[in-house]
């Protein structure tokens, strides 16, 4: 089973990304991206899933049966660098979703029984952060992350500038009743600037038992089973991931591969 979902023309519905528990082989994470034209509607049902709708560019206005959101949207493209509007949406509801503008639209979706409300999640619910140094440097945007209220899922966006890694050093969390790591499937959805740019993403595990590497292009997602998973951009393109995790824990714990958590020292990036 390939690990890398190639961006499809848009259906019917608009749609171009299709990952579910059953393509992907595994028990949580769901993830669909739509392109939308100005004016079109989207309507979904959630059933035993909660969503996070992200508005990766473009505008909208979303109702659910107890809610309404009326024009939010901000940024026309993820590389404004500035927090999307997200909308969470409970399981066992329905969303509208209209287009004010022509819209790129994640729906983000995990295994739900709670009884957690519809809620805007806007650019100021975002936190930002910039993480590493050197050659190994990125920009954070923590869209639902484990210490805001979801009952599965957690969401970020990841921008690289080109030439640099992120998801570095080699990172796991693939263990379930460890001390050390949570168990959380991983999707990311690619973007790059210019469009025409890919990427470099492995794949593997300790054992090599599992170990692919991929080069993702503009709208194409990456699925994380398990193991390491670091990405490396190329020269002249910038890159945009979003990240969609859940697992049985909803909690990022997570070990670094050993052979490189150098990388996060002092000695870094003076010394080899």
């Amino acid at each position: 089973m390939s690990l890398l979902s190639k961006a499809q023309q848009p259906d019917s519905q608009g749609r171009i990304q299709h990952v579910t528990p059953e393509s992907a082989g595994w028990r949580y994470v769901g993830f669909d991206a739509y392109l939308l034209k100005k004016g079109e509607i989207l309507r979904l049902s959630s059933g035993e899933k909660e969503l996070c709708l992200v508005l990766v560019a473009g505008l909208a206005s979303v109702k659910t049966r107890h809610a309404e959101f009326p024009g939010i949207g901000k940024r026309m493209s993820p590389f404004e660098r500035v927090p999307p509007y997200s909308v969470y949406v409970p399981h066992n509801d329905e969303v509208e979703i209209q287009a004010d503008s022509d819209l790129e639209l994640a729906v983000c979706n995990a295994p739900s029984q709670g009884s957690l409300p519809a809620r805007l999640i806007a650019p100021a619910d975002v936190g930002v952060e910039q993480r590493g140094k050197g050659r190994n440097k990125r920009l954070v945007h923590n869209i639902l992350p484990d210490n805001e209220p979801a009952d599965s899922l957690l969401v970020v966006e990841v921008y690289t500038d080109e030439g640099d890694t992120s998801s570095y050093p080699s990172h796991k969390h693939d263990q379930e009743n460890s001390e050390n790591e949570t168990y959380l499937e991983e999707t990311y959805y690619h973007r790059f600037d210019p469009e025409r740019g890919f990427a470099m993403q492995r794949v593997y595990t300790e054992d090599r038992s599992l170990d692919e590497c991929m080069a993702p292009y503009n709208r194409d997602v990456v699925t994380v089973p398990r193991g390491y998973h670091p990405v490396a951009t190329l020269a002249g393109y910038n890159n945009y991931y979003l990240n969609v995790m859940a697992g049985p824990e909803r909690l990022w714990k997570f070990t670094w591969e050993k052979d490189h958590v150098w990388v996060n020292s002092d000695d870094y990036p003076r010394s080899k």
